[in-house]
């Protein structure tokens, strides 16, 4: 908790930290302490077409306050992952994402093996049931494989086996979880539609997922995040959401496409982010012929983003249908992971 309205202090005394007003945290990971000894310039660029550039200073430095070293480890938020296992192209892409981000937050890998149940009009023959039975033997032989390679990623874990739709048997697990791996979609299969997995459970659950290419072998947690920018209370969900892997990321990016600045501006963001000893740059950028999207995986490119971080379908019908659409492009093109909530 970081940001608290409408003042700054907590009982009668400000607590004063290290670089922007944080307080100082002892035995951290060290690659999260390292990195940032004092709170920098954050930097906000323009594209090219619209020429300017302006820099500012979030805060000057305070007196360290010392704080008991039992009070100050880092407790980060993000400890259950769901991961969606099932016996298709994209399961290698969603297990190594998955056991990468365990590592990285020190949590547990919760693994939902679901038999799909084949949805079939007319059930000629029983073949309802002989369909259900092969895919049913088939996750068998799948956790077994898979429960033997767990056995030695030194990663804390458990499974739960499951029958039904996807998108549904995902929503239903996920009460307790703070994130769940799915794919983005799988490219080279018509099923198991994960994009409509990923887009359902973006709108039927409040959990954030991160949805990976089927490409994926890793996720570089370490690396370069890049937040794409509306001022939308999905935009935000995301960023709050997306904090714990955030503080781990060497560089943190927020891009907001257009000229006119949000209602929650992307510099409001960036300060929030800045008390979470995050300081990202902020760059403003122009859509290709009005599409966003197009834009922003020009970004994630360019940049070399490692994963982007994204709101996805907002509430009002007519911010659906604009950024909506930009979710389902990057959900069906994205090169890299999408850390996705609304």
């Amino acid at each position: 908790m970081k940001n608290v309205l409408p003042g700054h202090e907590i009982g009668s005394d400000t607590v004063a930290g290290k670089g922007c007003g944080g307080i100082e945290r002892a035995n951290v990971r060290s690659h999260a302490r390292d990195r940032r000894k004092t709170c920098p310039s954050a930097t906000i660029a323009a594209s090219p077409l619209s020429g300017a550039s302006v820099s500012f200073r979030m805060g000057a430095s305070a007196p360290t306050r010392h704080i008991p070293e039992a009070c100050c480890r880092r407790d980060n938020g993000m400890k259950n992952v769901l991961l969606l296992v099932h016996d298709d192209e994209g399961q290698e892409a969603r297990l190594q994402t998955a056991l990468d981000v365990v590592r990285a937050v020190e949590g547990h890998l919760a693994c939902l093996d679901v038999a799909i149940l084949p949805n079939i009009a007319g059930d000629f023959y029983g073949a309802t049931a002989m369909i259900l039975e092969d895919e049913r033997t088939r996750e068998s032989a799948n956790k077994a494989g898979l429960e033997e390679r767990l056995a030695h990623e030194e990663v804390p874990w458990g499974w739960q086996d499951a029958t039904g739709e996807l998108a549904l048997s995902l929503s239903r697990a996920a009460t307790l979880a703070d994130l769940i791996v799915v794919n983005r979609g799988l490219d080279k299969v018509m099923a198991p539609n994960m994009l409509n997995v990923a887009s359902l459970l973006l709108k039927e659950t409040e959990t954030p997922i991160l949805a990976v290419p089927d490409s994926a072998r890793s996720l570089n947690v370490t690396g370069h995040a890049l937040i794409a920018w509306d001022g939308s209370q999905a935009a935000s969900a995301a960023l709050h959401a997306a904090v714990p892997l955030l503080t781990l990321a060497d560089k943190v990016t927020i891009v907001e496409v257009g000229n006119e600045p949000s209602n929650t501006p992307a510099e409001e963001a960036a300060v929030h982010l800045s008390r979470h000893d995050v300081h990202p740059d902020v760059v403003r950028v122009q859509p290709i012929d009005d599409d966003v999207g197009a834009r922003l995986l020009m970004e994630a490119r360019n940049r070399a983003a490692d994963y982007i971080v994204m709101g996805g379908f907002g509430h009002s019908r007519i911010r659906e249908a604009f950024f909506g659409g930009v979710t389902r492009m990057l959900l069906g093109q994205s090169p890299v992971p999408l850390f996705l909530a609304r």
